[in-house]
């Protein structure tokens, strides 16, 4: 893969991540990882609707009339993500109810449609939808890790499986969203500190 295409792949990981450096997102990082497989499949779900759309808009691009283009991303990014919400019903209904909303919210995630806006919009197929995977993994990996420890402090446990003797008594706090929040600035602390890149004011 050349140089340039797998840094569009790549970026989102770690010094351009859409949660930790972008601040998008953060709202479905706070409501889905107190548990892995929550976190786990929503993180599918967004990588999915992310990479589909930036292909399909990317195809699109030189056909949507300028004035009416954020109007084709919304119903682009929601045909998908209402499929998406619908073959959780139908083949994962426990984790689809667990998930409540959240999958519905989708729609107004801030990576998807400023990923379509921004990338997709200039970009050929092949480069956006390396962009959209690139940034799926992206927030997936700081989904996983922040739901990672939340369950594990918060209740012992991965995925439902015990790992801590049964007399831990848990922790409260990671457990609700004020949690989420300490975890995340942690990670954004810890990346900041490894990269060496911080904001100016």
């Amino acid at each position: 893969m050349p140089a340039k295409l797998n840094s569009i792949v790549t970026d989102p990981l770690s010094e351009n991540n859409p949660i930790t450096v972008q601040m998008l997102g953060i709202c479905s990082a706070l409501a889905v990882t107190a548990q892995l497989p929550t976190a786990i499949t929503m993180s599918i779900a967004v990588t999915l609707v992310l990479t589909s759309s930036n292909l399909i808009i990317s195809v699109l691009r030189n056909v949507i009339p300028p004035k009416i283009r954020m109007i084709v991303e919304m119903v682009v990014i929601a045909s998908l993500v209402i499929t998406v919400d619908q073959f959780l019903k139908a083949f994962a209904f426990e984790i689809s109810k667990q998930l409540s909303v959240f999958v519905g919210l989708i729609i107004t995630n801030c990576i998807v449609m400023g990923r379509a806006e921004a990338f997709a919009m200039q970009n050929p197929p092949k480069a956006s939808v390396l962009d959209g995977l690139g940034n799926g993994l992206g927030y997936s990996a700081v989904l996983i890790i922040v739901a990672f420890i939340r369950e594990l402090i918060g209740a012992g446990s991965l995925a439902g499986v015990q790992v801590l003797p049964d007399s831990y008594p848990g922790n409260g706090l990671m457990v609700i969203a004020p949690g989420a929040f300490i975890v995340i600035g942690l990670l954004i602390w810890l990346q900041r500190t490894l990269t060496k890149k911080y904001e100016e004011a």
